[in-house]
């Protein structure tokens, strides 16, 4: 009797390891996104942590990051390039996030659209827990350089890489990170999108692009980024000169109240960004002022993007007063309204 029931149980054992193999299913019903059949709201951050004095991607610290993100409230992180590294995932997911991975167009064959390796990616992870979407680009319309100066070219190919997408991986939607709102151009282009992530800089006031969305689409969106850096290169509309988190913290708040007073609407939001990028406006030793993006006048408060500043941690991994407001937010929502 004891060997019969010693072999049931690792019966069992096998099965339920079999099931669990299985990944969430992440589907859309009308403007939402269900994660296994319930409504999921992105509480989300942008995540690229490059350490100091390099300009390289390090997951070395990772398990501090989650923590913190945990803390937050954080439910979603949305990375600029695909993790290969199964281990890292695995993290990610033990952690109750999930992660939004980015294809870029052209990237030395490192899974990019133009050589067609990001579907070796998708077919290799397609089945991990960590994963919600899969995306297209970033803010690519800003860009029709990159694309024989016909913004068109990027369109067909984002279309077509969402189909090579659709045929290996149905449980998974497909989204894009836009600049600003899509015209009707790249809407008719982009039939494959299911989710429209927007990159949104409109001071400290997104609402409009909400009922500007409802207006032309049906399908879900979120803000894919939105936020404000901790410096002001004058002193304007009551805040000092120099570094100033209070001026960013005012503004996240002021962008996350309006993300999550349109729930019909809005999935939610990944903010930029989770932590300082020393390597992005000039010595990366040292945190530098300015750096450019594209449509940058609208950042808050000053209309000026210095781009080694936007984190709501800054580059030891301190909190920033940003930080306490997303924690306030986040942790208020309620992912099943």
């Amino acid at each position: 009797m004891i060997k019969k029931l010693s072999l049931s149980l690792l019966t069992i054992s096998f099965i339920f390891s079999i099931i669990s193999i299985k990944a969430d299913e992440v589907t859309i019903s009308e403007r939402q996104i269900l994660v296994d059949g319930s409504v999921y709201i992105i509480k989300g951050i942008c995540y690229n942590p490059v350490p100091k004095g390099t300009s390289s991607r390090s997951f070395d610290n990772l398990s501090e990051d989650l923590m913190l993100m945990k803390e937050a409230g954080i439910n979603t992180i949305r990375v600029y390039s695909p993790i290969d590294n199964r281990n890292v995932l695995d993290q990610i997911n033990d952690a109750g996030i999930k992660v939004i991975i980015g294809f870029g167009y052209n990237q030395d064959e490192y899974f990019d659209i133009l050589s067609g390796t990001f579907i070796n990616y998708i077919t290799t992870y397609k089945d991990h827990d960590a994963i919600l979407m899969w995306e297209l680009g970033n803010e690519y319309n800003y860009h029709p350089e990159w694309f024989s100066d016909d913004i068109q070219n990027w369109y067909s190919a984002m279309n077509n890489a969402a189909k090579m997408i659709k045929e290996v991986d149905i449980t998974h939607p497909v989204t894009t990170a836009h600049g600003e709102l899509p015209d009707k151009e790249a809407l008719d282009a982009c039939d494959q999108i299911d989710v429209w992530g927007m990159n949104v800089y409109r001071w400290d006031n997104p609402e409009g692009i909400f009922t500007q969305w409802s207006e032309v689409s049906s399908k879900p969106m979120y803000l894919s980024e939105a936020g404000a850096d901790s410096y002001m290169v004058t002193t304007a509309n009551k805040y000092e000169k120099g570094e100033n988190q209070q001026a960013q913290a005012d503004a996240v708040s002021n962008i996350l109240d309006d993300v999550f007073r349109f729930p019909d609407v809005c999935s939610g939001v990944t903010l930029f960004a989770f932590a300082d990028e020393l390597w992005k406006a000039g010595n990366n030793d040292i945190q530098d002022t300015g750096g450019w993006a594209p449509n940058s006048s609208g950042v808050p408060y000053d209309g000026a993007a210095n781009e080694e500043y936007w984190g709501i941690l800054d580059i030891n991994g301190n909190k920033k007063l940003a930080f306490e407001v997303v924690k306030l937010y986040y942790l208020k929502v309620d992912n099943n309204q």
